[in-house]
């Protein structure tokens, strides 16, 4: 990637992480709620969901003030970690490994690991009430977070990921699961960044297609490196789709016509930005990152 985009990406990283020591820093406590919380927040995440809302904001205004923006980052993330922690449970993925630590249930314990999920899921929809945005902004923030999320987001793409266990889909089905479950808050993240910024319909409709590709991208990819990658680049446990005989577009496909996809998918994504200007090149190095990155 270029040097600029890295530079760019750890910045906003940093960010991001500063402003979620703010929203939840760790303290004494009688349980280990808020230990089991941090530790899923604070593991390694590479933030590909609040950086995507800072491109988004900086893409519409340049000049944004970036305190606006930084609640909504830190309640992507945590929103975003609440559904890694539950994923990994033993009723859904039964993960032992997430980013090369013991993942949130392991550590702790399987009811720890649900009630941070429980607590990062609702801290993320009481940090968009806390910016200095109008309130009709935040109630749009709000609702783009539930749409993404929800029963008409993740949590339905995550119910048909498990129906699919050992049942063949179709390239459409696998698409529609994906779509919900990996794209939805992507779309969410980039729509947060671009409404907080002041976004007209156009560009929210630009930003939402340039979102349902790299969306769509980032699971594709992670299906090619489910297969071609290894525990210790992932972070988790290599092979895992297959072992548990869940559809990947790499088994539907093929390994070539599967990373055909994602590179069709990330032309599909700079497309859709043809009518920004320099202010959306965090966006386009974006979406090279996902479709590149090795883990």
């Amino acid at each position: 990637m270029p040097p600029e985009f890295t530079q760019f990406a750890n910045q906003y990283r940093t960010r991001v992480d500063a402003a979620l020591e703010y929203y939840l820093p760790s303290s004494d406590e009688p349980t280990q709620l808020r230990s089991a919380m941090r530790y899923s927040l604070f593991n390694g995440g590479k933030r590909v969901r609040p950086i995507l809302a800072y491109a988004a904001a900086l893409a519409i205004d340049p000049n944004i003030n970036l305190t606006l923006v930084d609640p909504i980052a830190a309640a992507l993330e945590c929103l975003h970690s609440y559904s890694l922690v539950h994923d990994d449970l033993p009723a859904m993925d039964d993960d032992d490994l997430r980013r090369g630590k013991p993942t949130c249930h392991i550590a702790f314990s399987e009811a720890t690991a649900i009630l941070a999920g429980d607590g990062l899921q609702t801290l993320a929809f009481d940090l968009l009430t806390q910016s200095d945005l109008p309130s009709e902004i935040q109630i749009q923030l709000i609702r783009q977070l539930t749409l993404g999320s929800g029963i008409q987001g993740m949590v339905l793409g995550q119910a048909i990921d498990l129906a699919a266990v050992d049942h063949q889909l179709d390239l459409a089905q696998l698409e529609t699961m994906h779509r919900y479950k990996t794209g939805a808050l992507i779309r969410a993240s980039v729509a947060m960044g671009a409404i907080c910024a002041g976004a007209d319909e156009k560009q929210l409709a630009a930003l939402d297609d340039y979102a349902a590709a790299i969306g769509l991208a980032f699971q594709v990819q992670d299906d090619i490196l489910d297969v071609t990658s290894d525990t210790a680049t992932l972070g988790k446990q290599q092979g895992a789709d297959i072992a548990r005989n869940k559809p990947t577009y790499v088994s539907l496909l093929g390994l070539g016509a599967a990373k055909a996809k994602a590179d069709e998918l990330h032309r599909q994504a700079l497309g859709a930005l043809s009518g920004f200007d320099a202010s959306a090149a965090p966006l386009r190095q974006l979406a090279s990152y996902i479709v590149q990155r090795s883990n």
